[in-house]
């Protein structure tokens, strides 16, 4: 039976993001405490594979995750989720709005909801958790007065729902990945991302030479992040998402012509994509990625094979 980590306790976001996927079927699900705990537990054997939030459609990266990603000993990313956030406001049984004076959620849920605290709950202090579900478990446990969760966490832990569905930017989606030690990606199905970070020297026009390597190759940048390497002033991690796959041949020139200029670049997976046009929507899937597909390459290939053999057709 493969074991599972995700970011508990149970009733959180995440949990419900790796119930999602198939690799949950069957599964045994360890609940961990944060994010690194999940990939952690990966890298030591204690799950086979790890579930962890990557990125809010508000609030952007979650930077303990990338920074995690790019660690030693090397994890890779085999597939993502998509959720949309419902928030709820819960309570112990018989609270009313006037008697909460301590609000608790995760970081990035207080984030998306702190409007709708000022107005309605405006002389409540507000406290942070390592989780959603981990804020209702305080409420259950008489040291927070409400929680603003997942609805399944009230459920969860016999709460009441004071407000459901709250949130200063309705429609909020949060992107889950599910990470594992190194291995052969999941074959290429048309719609898929690849990820990976790579440190550049710090002189003028580093970025733009790394950028470009993708860029010539016709491959869709859809997502850029920088994080400070912990132990070295003044230098970065770049974090890159791309629309294709590593084994795609413009995916794999890029990488190869990165390895070439970059300090150092780590692969961080190649994964179908979640959401619309994604594997499960019926798009079509047979469209080349980027300006140049497949054929284009190939053919390219046979001609430079052509000139080192002679011809100069």
């Amino acid at each position: 039976m493969a074991r599972l980590a995700f970011l508990g306790p149970h009733a959180t976001f995440t949990e419900q993001a790796l119930r999602s996927l198939p690799e949950s079927r069957g599964a045994d699900l360890l609940p961990c405490s944060g994010s690194p705990a999940v990939l952690e537990a990966v890298r030591i054997g204690a799950a086979d594979a790890g579930c962890v939030p990557i990125e809010n459609s508000v609030e952007g990266a979650v930077g303990a995750v990338l920074d995690g990603l790019v660690a030693d000993p090397p994890l890779v990313i085999v597939r993502e989720a998509l959720v949309a956030v419902r928030f709820a406001v819960m309570v112990r049984a018989g609270t009313r709005a006037a008697d909460v004076r301590r609000v608790g959620s995760h970081p990035h849920a207080v984030a998306q909801t702190r409007g709708w605290i000022a107005a309605h709950l405006p002389g409540a202090e507000v406290l942070l958790t390592s989780s959603t579900s981990g804020a209702a478990e305080q409420v259950a446990a008489g040291e927070l007065d409400a929680a603003i969760a997942a609805p399944l966490a009230a459920e969860q832990h016999g709460l009441e729902i004071l407000v459901d569905d709250v949130a200063d930017n309705p429609g909020a989606v949060t992107r889950f990945v599910l990470v594992a030690p190194p291995a052969p990606p999941p074959p290429p199905t048309g719609f898929d991302r690849t990820t990976f970070a790579a440190t550049t020297q710090n002189r003028p026009g580093s970025l733009l030479g790394l950028l470009t390597e993708l860029a010539v190759r016709g491959i869709d940048l859809t997502r850029i992040e920088s994080r400070p390497i912990k132990d070295r002033h003044a230098e970065y991690w770049f974090h890159i998402d791309c629309s294709g796959h590593v084994a795609e041949p413009a995916m794999g020139e890029a990488l190869a012509a990165l390895h070439r200029r970059c300090d150092r670049v780590r692969f961080l997976g190649s994964f179908p994509r979640a959401g619309e046009g994604g594997p499960s929507s019926g798009a079509d899937r047979t469209a080349p990625l980027g300006a140049a597909g497949a054929p284009a390459f190939a053919a390219a290939q046979r001609w430079l094979d052509g000139l080192r053999e002679g011809s100069v057709a």
